[in-house]
């Protein structure tokens, strides 16, 4: 376990070292150095008190595992497609966004909410056929 802690700091200092690198390479660092301020800010201020707020309306759910699931892959499909939604005037490449994203977003949300429903459902039928038959015979 030790070797993997070490393994993995040291690949940690030498990507560390290659965005140094590629920062100090840029005509202007001042840009990168705003964007990383604002995304630590936006992170400390929005998104860590947000997920707070979540994981404790969560805990009082009774089906915590698959409403937890829900809302990771939610979250994830959100962060990865919002900066191509945000992205201001015509996507630099047509085929970035040849779709409508925000529609298209909408609809994975809700078959995310739709599977999460059905894992749920399917956990409670599962227990209320446990409950009539205790024998298993079914």
């Amino acid at each position: 376990m030790k070797g993997l802690r070490l393994l993995l700091g040291g690949a940690g200092l030498l990507l560390i070292a290659i965005g140094g690198r590629l920062l100090a390479d840029l005509p202007d660092p001042f840009d990168v150095l705003v964007w990383m301020g604002g995304a630590l800010v936006l992170y400390d201020g929005f998104i860590a008190p947000l997920v707070l707020a979540a994981g404790l309306a969560v805990a009082a759910v009774p089906a915590r595992g698959p409403v937890r699931g829900a809302l990771l892959t939610a979250g994830v499909l959100v962060l990865v497609t919002l900066p191509l939604l945000l992205r201001p005037g015509a996507p630099p490449n047509p085929s970035a966004l040849p779709l409508p994203y925000g529609r298209n977003l909408l609809l994975v949300l809700a078959a995310v909410a739709v599977a999460a429903a059905a894992v749920v459902a399917g956990g409670r039928w599962r227990r209320a056929r446990a409950r009539q038959d205790p024998k298993g015979t079914a």
